[in-house]
């Protein structure tokens, strides 16, 4: 038998997961792992600015491409509750990521040593295992264990803590013979899946609601075959943007009280079915229960048995992964098809369509100050199909949602459940570095933007492009709009004239100085005639210097993006005008009916 730091059993463990990127940052008492990734070899390493931006970008990295898991490194202490917010947001979103830190020796854990924590305690309700490995003979069984848990049932993220001692006490260990354990995934049964295409097949107006499980599971293709045959509209959700294009004839258009579309609430509201696959019936995109179940009999399909049940009592639920469940629902349907026994939803998918027609926001304006709306149509023409889009939360996220157009899985990528500011600048770095040869967009707030701002040198560093475009009105401009209900506007406002900058007027930050300064390149478009060469200028800048790109917008200090303030899916305020005439929305998937 070979023997080994047990540090070094890890890294070779990692390797033969498949895994070949870290992101983190070392530390006295993560060093011998550290010791052992350099030995080693063939795993690369992104060296972070901050912990946290470490676990946003293996999110982002997870996310990208079907079976990778990202994976974070920290020291002791401080690192690991840095990285909490991460693993609290791969695990609202069902993404694998492996957070592994340092610890004092274990010797002296329970003794206040320097930057001693009981991470594994911290970090329980946010993964699916958490443990300080005490036995350095246990390091490959509990890196094994944590392969299977992350990628098992309902995948997440999973901290394995290493104290110092245990990482470099030698151990027994063959590498050349080490194999994953096999992953288990719930399955439904053919009888499950008759039954409910039984109930589809009995409705007028049904309707499929297709979350993050099915991109997870990497069955677009299937679900879009199971649209066609069934002939049934298809409802994304936000985690599950890009899993049948956003032009495809099936497609309803999202529904909720903010990242929807008029004509997918509208659609939705009409329907008297709806399947639910992969989806865990998220607030903001039900709203008010009573109002999103009315008059509608519901089928679940959901990897995690507990979340069926869990926000509503739906009328019929399958446990399954959503990649099992398609497969048979695509067997079902083509038998059913093969003996003229679907009905003909044609009408049913052709009244969605011409929804998505006449119910438009008008994104054309030449306002300067900037609208925000205009941003997006010019990004629409910039940016083509192959982009990869990130984005976390805000009004930016918001309005971006309603208005960008995605046409693949894995091209949206957005924190859907935690959304926590500073996300989507490292998710982006994470999304880049495992595909350097797509087009990564991020799209922030100013807000997001300067929360870890620091990781653009990270970019600049280890020489990961990608175009971030920031769109900066000086304000918390979601908290802002939420607080019209309170009747203030209290502390949510982020200008001041900056000495050193006193061009910007009262927008405060200079990004683009910061962004310069940090190695990066940025441009500042303050004209909307001027996005459409910026934008083009971004994407030559990143090719040519090999960096991030910040195109800053600056917008109009208040937009009121459209959105329900009753928690009804039926009652979404247009705040701005709507599209009245086809110049009005000139990006639109269908030309403007009047």
């Amino acid at each position: 038998m070979a023997r080994m730091t047990a540090a070094r059993a890890a890294v070779e463990i990692l390797k033969r997961e498949g895994v070949s990127d870290a992101f983190g940052v070392p530390g006295a008492a993560i060093n011998p792992f550290y010791a052992a990734l350099k030995a080693s070899g063939g795993i690369t390493h992104t060296l972070a600015r901050h912990v946290e931006g470490a676990s946003h970008m293996a999110e982002g990295y997870t996310r990208t491409h079907p079976g990778n898991i990202g994976v974070c490194v920290g020291t002791s202490g401080p690192a690991g509750t840095d990285m909490i917010t991460g693993l609290y947001s791969a695990i609202g979103d069902s993404i694998p990521i492996l957070c592994i830190t340092g610890q004092a020796p274990t010797a002296v854990i329970h003794k206040e040593d320097f930057q001693a924590v009981d991470i594994a305690s911290i970090a329980a309700p946010v993964t699916k295992m958490a443990v300080t490995v005490l036995e350095a003979a246990q390091v490959p069984g509990v890196f094994q264990q944590a392969f299977h848990l992350m990628r098992s049932g309902r995948p997440g993220p999973v901290l394995i803590d290493l104290p110092v001692d245990v990482q470099l006490t030698e151990i027994e260990f063959d590498p050349e013979t080490y194999a994953p354990l096999p992953v288990y995934k719930p399955a439904a049964t053919r009888a499950q899946i008759d039954k409910a295409l039984g109930m589809l097949n009995a409705a007028e107006r049904p309707l499929i609601v297709a979350g993050g499980g099915v991109i997870n599971a990497d069955a677009a293709d299937l679900l879009a075959e199971f649209a066609e045959l069934t002939g049934t509209p298809v409802v994304p959700t936000l985690m599950g943007w890009g899993v049948l294009p956003d032009d495809h004839e099936l497609n309803a258009g999202m529904v909720g009280l903010q990242t929807s579309h008029r004509h997918g609430n509208a659609t939705f509201l009409e329907s008297d079915f709806v399947l639910g696959i992969g989806n865990r019936w998220a607030n903001r995109h039900t709203g008010r229960l009573d109002v999103y179940t009315a008059g509608r009999t519901f089928v679940h399909v959901d990897i995690e048995p507990t979340q069926i049940g869990r926000i509503f009592a739906p009328d019929y639920g399958i446990a399954s992964d959503a990649g099992a469940a398609l497969h048979l629902f695509v067997e079902a349907a083509r038998e059913l098809k093969a003996s003229g026994a679907l009905p003909d939803r044609s009408a049913w998918a052709a009244a969605a369509q011409d929804k998505r027609a006449r119910l438009q926001r008008r994104t054309h304006f030449d306002d300067i100050p900037i609208k925000p709306q205009r941003v997006y149509e010019e990004m629409n023409k910039a940016f083509g199909p192959e982009t990869r889009y990130v984005s976390t939360i805000g009004l930016s996220q918001i309005a971006g949602a309603q208005m960008l157009h995605v046409f693949k899985p894995r091209h949206w990528i957005n924190c859907g459940q935690a959304g926590p500011l500073g996300w989507t600048l490292p998710a982006a770095l994470g999304v880049a570095k495992a595909d350097p040869d797509a087009l990564v967009v991020a799209l922030s707030g100013d807000y997001d933007f300067q929360f870890l701002i620091e990781e653009l040198a990270v970019g600049a560093q280890h020489r990961i492009p990608y175009v971030h475009v920031l769109v900066n009105n000086s304000y918390l401009g979601l908290i802002r709009q939420a607080q019209r209900a309170f009747d203030i506007d209290f502390q949510v406002n982020l200008e001041f004239k900056n000495v050193n900058s006193p061009e910007l007027g009262v927008y405060g930050v200079d990004h683009v100085k910061v962004a310069e300064g940090l190695g990066c390149k940025a441009i500042r478009v303050t004209d909307p005639a001027e996005l459409g060469a910026a934008f083009e200028q971004a994407r030559k800048l990143a090719a040519e210097y090999r960096v991030p790109v910040v195109v800053e917008a600056i917008l109009e200090r208040v937009t009121n993006i459209s959105m329900s303030t009753t928690n009804d899916i039926g009652n979404v305020v247009e705040f701005e005008e709507i599209a009245t005439e086809p110049g009005h929305a000139p990006t639109a998937i269908r030309p403007l009916k009047v």
